[in-house]
């Protein structure tokens, strides 16, 4: 069934409870580091409000405060933050549920209302049924506009939906979309870039996209175990040794559905992971004692060869260790030949977005997703609790379920 989303609600003189993703960097003085998530929900905070909900209560988890609270994972620095945002009062309450939060919010002069971490209540994760009720007793109208928590079925992501007639905000929309387009119907050809550590983090992506895509470019601490699969000398690099016979049938698989999976043709390599190390270029066989941390620049040359042409590119993982400077070449090289490119671009959130911000080549980019485990499951082909738990649209016009939109 497709689900509905915000613009099909009815908000007017509403209280409309928002799912929002919140969990943002803070220094030793809880300053606010980085406010991307932030702005990325402003589109709905804004819709909701402009279309005449009394109410607006926002929940959201932050840190790991393991069911108690911690006053590091309090949420009251984000209420300053979404005031400046908004432009308007924001009413930090210091709890999520209980018998006053109600009344505050119903006796409130402030429009906005955020409650404390939802993640002090153990009951958050554990999706406990009362605690999802309570929340929900909250507000007229549940807004999940929190994709890097959808794949979690936590309280206020996927309990709540089943005592409110829930759908997906503008952002979970646009995530949903754009994911759901790229794997079920892309423009082609359509490339894949995958990098990150391991290989055992990324096959399920690989297993559901080989059949889909026209290539698969592999960088980053995985890409070694596909080469010592192939049979090249790989030194010290990283290595899953439980996972070589699963890099070399997913190789021979790739070979059976003529698809390529492009592989590291030379490497950046070090003595030692240092951000001072002597680095060097080592070809595909990588010396004894030496350690892969990027890609060498003929492998760059040759993934930008294979993308040139590419109508959709799906890239989940950098292709070194790009947050010291030295070792950070290829993956900026590749971010930025992708930011010229005329072509749907999808970062697949996490480290990947990391890496594009780290570059400020944010703009540059069609689609930055928010979540990182959310946005690896969802390209896996997984269903999504927090998605799959929102109200259908009997006549099917409304966002596609996650389960629906690519599988």
């Amino acid at each position: 069934m497709a689900k509905l989303t915000l613009k099909d609600v009815d908000l007017k003189d509403k209280t409309v409870l928002v799912r929002a993703d919140f969990n943002v960097p803070q220094d030793a003085s809880l300053n606010i580091t980085d406010d991307t998530r932030i702005r990325a929900t402003l589109p709905t905070l804004k819709y909701i409000l402009e279309h005449g909900a009394k109410k607006l209560v926002l929940m959201s988890h932050l840190g790991r405060p393991d069911g108690k609270p911690v006053a590091k994972y309090s949420l009251k620095p984000v209420a300053g933050r979404l005031k400046e945002l908004l432009g308007q009062d924001v009413l930090f309450l210091d709890d999520c549920t209980g018998v006053n939060i109600k009344r505050d919010i119903d006796n409130s002069k402030a429009r906005v209302v955020l409650l404390e971490n939802l993640r002090y209540h153990p009951e958050e994760e554990a999706n406990d049924a009362n605690f999802s009720k309570q929340l929900a007793s909250l507000g007229d109208v549940f807004i999940n506009d929190a994709f890097g928590t959808a794949h979690r079925a936590h309280a206020s992501t996927e309990g709540v939906a089943h005592f409110l007639k829930s759908a997906a905000g503008l952002l979970l929309e646009k995530e949903i979309k754009y994911l759901g387009d790229a794997v079920k119907d892309p423009q082609k050809p359509f490339v894949v870039i995958l990098g990150g550590a391991k290989v055992s983090d990324k096959i399920g992506v690989i297993e559901n996209l080989l059949p889909k895509c026209d290539a698969i470019i592999v960088g980053g601490g995985m890409a070694y175990t596909f080469l010592k699969a192939e049979g090249k000398q790989i030194g010290n690099s990283k290595l899953e040794k439980e996972k070589l016979d699963l890099a070399k049938s997913t190789l021979d698989k790739a070979k059976q559905l003529n698809k390529e999976i492009l592989l590291p043709i030379d490497n950046i390599v070090v003595d030692n992971i240092d951000a001072n190390a002597a680095v060097e270029i080592a070809g595909e066989n990588i010396p004894d004692g030496k350690i892969a941390v990027d890609i060498g620049p003929k492998t760059v040359k040759l993934f930008e060869e294979k993308l040139k042409s590419a109508k959709t590119i799906v890239w989940n993982g950098p292709m070194g260790i790009f947050e010291m400077d030295a070792f950070s070449k290829g993956t900026q090289e590749l971010a930025e030949f992708i930011g010229r490119l005329a072509c749907i671009s999808i970062i697949g959130g996490g480290d990947t977005a990391a890496a594009i911000a780290k570059f400020k080549l944010e703009d540059k980019m069609s689609h930055i997703s928010t979540g990182g485990g959310a946005s690896l499951e969802f390209l896996e082909g997984k269903t999504l609790p927090g998605i799959a738990a929102l109200t259908d649209r009997p006549e099917g016009r409304g966002l596609a379920s996650a389960s629906q939109n690519h599988r």
